[in-house]
């Protein structure tokens, strides 16, 4: 296909041509299932491929880890992939569960990705790794004994939240669009969205040359508006708890940037710093299912 040609064709069309030439079979897979018609089944058998015997998985699957080992981040992304494809479910996530409970801190919830887990390993408990598999899990009705003290951490911590950095805000959205009880859920996001918005921590202005610092002002710690997300990053789908703290024009504004943002090859970028180039090639083509989920959630027209 001549350059001129790909440039001119719809996103979708486009971004089908980069899974192809360069994603690993899960992403091909799951492209082809939420695009093009695929089967779920050919989504799970390429997931199997990084289960271990312990119920957890590993072999790299989030691109950002590697080794063979079963992560707990690891884990939270083949629920996320299985969540995509409707199999959350079943004996499969019985034994992802009591997986989660072997590698859980002292408080019952799940460490941060940068800590070490295993057998004598019991450091504390992490909002951003615990909030999104919580969330995920009670949406899927999920019943297991590790999601009660899993629950009660979440809760406590999004309670907690004064100074939130984005990424604990993304991760208390996921776990309150999913938990049973919906009119705390419904309170603790109102108290969310105005920390967000006095704390300049959503990024309303997408013409703006600094529009999106996140990515690079981890060191700014809680200053103001250090960090910053889009709005479409806080709620990735309009039924989101978080939709609500942002205006129709300002959420325009946001999925327009969001559309912009496809790369000439047809990908969009990976959405967070590049630790390594092996990673941060494996991780484009999961963004670019992301964003092309996201747009087509809000009706953008892909193609």
């Amino acid at each position: 296909m001549a350059a001129t040609s790909l440039s001119q064709s719809p996103p979708l069309a486009r971004a089908e041509r980069f899974v192809w030439l360069t994603a690993r079979v899960l992403e091909q897979r799951r492209f082809a299932h939420h695009f093009t018609g695929g089967g779920a089944e050919a989504v799970e058998t390429a997931l199997a491929a990084y289960l271990n015997e312990d119920g957890g998985y590993g072999h790299g699957l989030e691109p950002d880890l590697r080794g063979p080992v079963s992560h707990p981040s690891h884990t939270a992304h083949a629920l996320s992939v299985l969540d995509g494809v409707g199999g959350c479910g079943g004996p499969r996530v019985e034994r992802v569960c009591r997986y989660l409970t072997l590698v859980s801190a002292a408080d019952g919830a799940l460490p941060a990705a940068g800590q070490s887990v295993g057998a004598g390993t019991r450091p504390r408990g992490d909002l951003r790794a615990t909030g999104p598999v919580v969330g995920l899990l009670h949406r899927n009705q999920v019943w297991h004994a590790w999601l009660f003290r899993a629950t009660d951490f979440c809760w406590a911590a999004v309670d907690a939240l004064k100074k939130p950095r984005p990424y604990e805000v993304v991760a208390a959205v996921a776990f309150l669009d999913g938990v049973p009880d919906r009119a705390r859920a419904a309170g603790a996001a109102d108290r969310l969205g105005r920390l967000v918005r006095e704390r300049g921590m959503a990024a309303l202005d997408p013409g703006r040359p600094d529009a999106r610092p996140g990515a690079v002002a981890y060191a700014a710690g809680d200053r103001p508006g250090g960090e910053r997300l889009f709005p479409h990053d806080y709620a990735r789908v309009p039924g989101s708890v978080a939709r609500r703290w942002f205006t129709d024009e300002e959420m325009n504004g946001s999925l327009r940037f969001l559309s912009r943002a496809q790369c000439e090859d047809g990908g969009w970028p990976p959405g967070r710093p590049r630790w390594t180039p092996v990673a941060t090639l494996e991780r484009r083509p999961i963004a670019t299912i992301d964003a092309l989920r996201t747009l087509r959630a809000y009706g953008r027209d892909i193609g």
